[in-house]
């Protein structure tokens, strides 16, 4: 039996959750979120908690059990209290400023400034000119637009210049051996 899937979600005060087939839709306070669940999948509401069931024990169903409880989890984690990443800049002259609250200008050694437009549902705070915040509903959107910024100018291994996650170790390599 699927460990993670066998686990009741719950419901914090303030979100509803509306099941309708195999919709799933999840409102709360910062907006509404909906997911399909795959056909071997059910997920039902009980007090405030969602359980989700399989109909079989196939392997592809049990992998897509623990899926779709996680899935569920992260959009009532998500529309309750948000995602955040956060992005540092390190190098000499690198900077980000905010252009509005879904613009970004990143300045990375290139002979021109970056620009990065947030999709919908996606906002920028730039606390100082080194740290990005990427802020959202959706999980899996504020992981990629993050990684979309990182991969503009990604830290390299002799300096450290370049934008990492805030708290990501950079393996450091030595130089060249002087003689």
């Amino acid at each position: 039996m699927s460990r993670v899937g066998s686990n009741p979600i719950l419901v914090p005060s303030g979100v509803e959750v509306s099941i309708q087939g195999s919709n799933v839709t999840i409102t709360g306070s910062r907006g509404t979120l909906e997911h399909e669940l795959p056909a071997s999948i059910t997920a039902r509401l009980q007090d405030n908690t969602v359980l989700v069931e399989r109909v079989d024990d196939l392997r592809q169903t049990k992998a897509l059990h623990g899926l779709s409880r996680s899935l569920l989890a992260n959009m009532v984690t998500g529309v309750s209290e948000g995602y955040r990443k956060v992005l540092e800049i390190v190098g000499t002259g690198y900077r980000a400023q905010a252009q509005g609250s879904n613009k970004l200008d990143l300045q990375l050694g290139f002979s021109h400034p970056v620009s990065v437009q947030a999709p919908e549902g996606i906002t920028f705070e730039v606390p100082d000119q080194t740290t990005i915040h990427v802020l959202g509903i959706d999980k899996q959107a504020v992981g990629q637009v993050a990684a979309d910024i990182r991969s503009i100018r990604k830290p390299e291994p002799y300096r450290g210049k370049g934008v990492k996650y805030a708290g990501e170790q950079i393996i450091r390599k030595a130089g060249k051996a002087a003689k």
